[in-house]
């Protein structure tokens, strides 16, 4: 962790404290010094039973243990809503390969038809892929997915009211169908890869990230810097900020720069990544803060290798084209 001291660590929020009215003041200011400082804490608290948590894990380990003809039935290459398997490799962050194996899911919707009017973005949306010997994964994820979306409202009502918002300011852009984006995903060891780069660096884009990790680490969130280790907490998730929250903000709230790296030879790593979103036809509208924290907002970051849009569809959708090349040949060439 260069440039840290070596016993920094990322903060834990109890939930249950927001839910108390003696202690959701003191619960505010600990998320918004927790968003601010670190873009990044572990979250207690959160209401989801261990039964389901580890009927998750378990899927997600069946899912990776079934024979690579199974995987490769439902390889993403064969979506053009980006849905599906990936093999380790498949992914680009920032040009390079990531090592991981992951199987993407999103919210079970029909497909928009195309016209010569259709918002590029609306390619997006349409059904998951699912293998066929393994019926409870649909089951388990989508389970999975409806719990952890309840969990994303209220954290992020909590953020609202944090910023001095009314507690459903956001729900005018995610109501009507928000972007709920599931990753299963397995790291394989050092042994089995050429680098050790799991997920490159980068910042996510939606709303918020909850991620459960199993028993390995490898999650690193960069700060002053350096790189804190986001050791695996058992009964937590971490929550991370992604671009909307930073946008909607004018940059109060910062998404955080993070990466995975590839665990030692004779292991494997396996999270499970939700990504909460706003729906893809929204615009991400800029909050009236109150002013002691406008004082504090410094205007979201500026990368002209990632510029951010306010237009959900398009800043998703640049994302999704440019970490899978191979479904953006096959199914968007017209895009690129």
């Amino acid at each position: 962790m260069t440039g840290l001291p070596a016993n920094t660590t990322l903060p834990t929020l109890d939930f249950s404290r927001y839910r108390d009215p003696a202690q959701r003041d003191s619960f505010f200011e600990d998320l918004r010094h927790a968003a601010r400082e670190f873009g990044f804490f572990y979250l207690s608290g959160h209401g989801i039973s261990d039964e389901l948590q580890k009927r998750i894990v378990a899927t997600s380990k069946e899912f990776f243990a079934l024979p690579e003809k199974e995987k490769l039935a439902v390889e993403m290459v064969k979506s053009p809503h980006f849905r599906g398997y990936t093999r380790a490799g498949g992914e680009r962050t920032k040009g390079e390969a990531d090592w991981r194996e992951q199987f993407d899911i999103g919210a079970e919707r029909e497909a928009i038809r195309q016209t010569e009017r259709s918002p590029s973005w609306s390619r997006l949306q349409g059904p998951n892929q699912w293998p066929a010997g393994l019926p409870d994964l649909k089951l388990t994820t989508l389970e999975w997915q409806s719990e952890l979306t309840r969990v994303a409202i209220e954290l992020l009502q909590a953020f609202a009211l944090a910023l001095g918002q009314d507690e459903d300011v956001f729900k005018p852009i995610y109501q009507d169908a928000p972007n709920q984006h599931l990753k299963i995903i397995r790291y394989p060891g050092r042994d089995a890869t050429g680098s050790s780069q799991g997920v490159g660096a980068h910042k996510d884009s939606g709303f918020l990230t909850l991620l459960l990790q199993d028993v390995q680490g490898g999650l690193q969130v960069e700060k002053d810097g350096g790189w804190i280790d986001a050791t695996p907490v058992p009964g937590t998730f971490v929550i991370n900020i992604g671009e909307i929250l930073e946008l909607a903000s004018n940059g109060y709230l910062k998404a955080t720069v993070h990466r995975v790296v590839t665990p030692p030879s004779g292991k494997d790593r396996l999270s499970v990544a939700f990504f909460f979103g706003a729906d893809l036809k929204a615009n991400v509208p800029v909050l009236s803060l109150p002013a002691n924290l406008v004082a504090e907002a410094g205007g979201e970051d500026t990368d002209p290798d990632n510029p951010l849009f306010r237009e959900v569809g398009r800043n998703y959708l640049k994302g999704r084209l440019r970490s899978h090349p191979d479904v953006a040949q096959r199914h968007h060439s017209d895009l690129l």
